[in-house]
């Protein structure tokens, strides 16, 4: 009897350990920019310890070329969801392709313009006849580069601006090749770290324009919310790290991505830049502000930067938050 209880135990536990590989699921999550970059470190963190597997999902990080190619794949059906910028849904709906936010990574928005300190550049009107870097044409913070242009009254023509990669786009900064850049944090304390004396201008002056998001197809959304929903929570859980502690989050970045061994002391002060400029005052973390959105929605169309409006709620959802954020906190 006793042998054959062991059996029954044994046979029971092998089930049990087949039915929980089964039981996660393969998700490809593309991300705008390679995924080693501090920008991505609420994913990053959240992979690193474990929260997607607690909400048994095995996720892959895939490079995109931008937020808004991003965007496309996922229209497309090579994945059901990914990152980009909270405006990214305003640009693309419009020209049928069928996504959009589930979630947003902060209360502030994420593009940054940076400036070199010896050049006096103290506005957005100071850019005039200027080079800026931007990471690409398709990523979502060029979008929100134009939009503070034509905020200060300008357009692209006034300033030359250039593609140059997740890298070069502050490499060309640091090397004085470009009176500034527009970019997300790490960028600015990467460049800081090459030795440049960095002005931002002023966040009044820029578009506010919205934080990263988190980005699904509308057929993911109304078949897969459970992978949806675990990809957000397990993601806002990361974030709630960095807040709660930029310390031992850069520690734990640098663990997952070991090319930022050494340099925590460098992604701790990135990650007290998102905190301050991005991920702060949000009242639910990951929660969607629809009059932000809103905002945003008017200016782009009112500017010309998207020819036409698309209604509202087909550009957010924040049924993965609302639902289920009050039991993390």
């Amino acid at each position: 009897m006793f042998k054959t209880a062991v059996m029954t135990l044994s046979v029971a536990m092998g089930l049990s350990l087949a039915y929980t590989a089964r039981a996660a699921t393969d998700v490809t999550y593309l991300l705008p920019a390679p995924p080693n970059s501090p920008a991505f470190a609420p994913w990053i963190i959240a992979k690193q310890q474990g929260y997607y597997s607690s909400q048994d999902l095995n996720v892959t990080f895939i490079a995109a070329k931008g937020g808004v190619d991003v965007a496309k794949q996922i229209g497309a059906g090579n994945a059901m969801i990914g990152g980009a910028i909270g405006d990214t849904p305003i640009v693309v709906r419009p020209n049928g392709i069928p996504v959009r936010n589930v979630a947003v990574l902060g209360a502030g928005g994420i593009t940054m313009i940076a400036t070199n300190a010896q050049e006096n550049i103290n506005s957005i009107k100071d850019l005039k006849g200027k080079t800026l870097t931007v990471m690409s044409y398709s990523d979502t913070t060029y979008y929100a580069l134009l939009a503070s242009l034509h905020k200060a009254g300008m357009t692209k023509a006034d300033v030359n601006v250039q593609a140059a990669g997740p890298a070069g786009v502050w490499q060309l900064f640091s090397a004085a090749k470009a009176s500034a850049m527009a970019g997300v944090p790490d960028w600015v304390t990467d460049s800081q770290e090459a030795g440049v004396n960095v002005r931002l201008i002023p966040q009044d002056q820029i578009f506010e324009s919205m934080a990263q998001s988190i980005m699904a197809s509308d057929d993911a959304i109304a078949n897969h919310p459970d992978i949806i929903g675990g990809i957000v929570q397990a993601t806002v859980r990361g974030m709630r790290d960095i807040i709660n502690d930029p310390h031992a989050a850069a520690l734990t970045f640098a663990k997952a991505v070991p090319a930022y061994a050494g340099k925590e002391e460098q992604l701790e002060k990135t990650f007290k830049l998102y905190v301050e400029h991005v991920y702060a005052n949000q009242a639910v973390p990951g929660r969607i502000d629809p009059q932000r959105l809103d905002k945003v929605r008017r200016f782009y169309v009112s500017e010309g930067i998207v020819n036409k409006e698309s209604r509202l709620e087909d550009l957010y959802t924040n049924q993965f938050i609302d639902t289920q954020a009050t039991a993390t906190e």
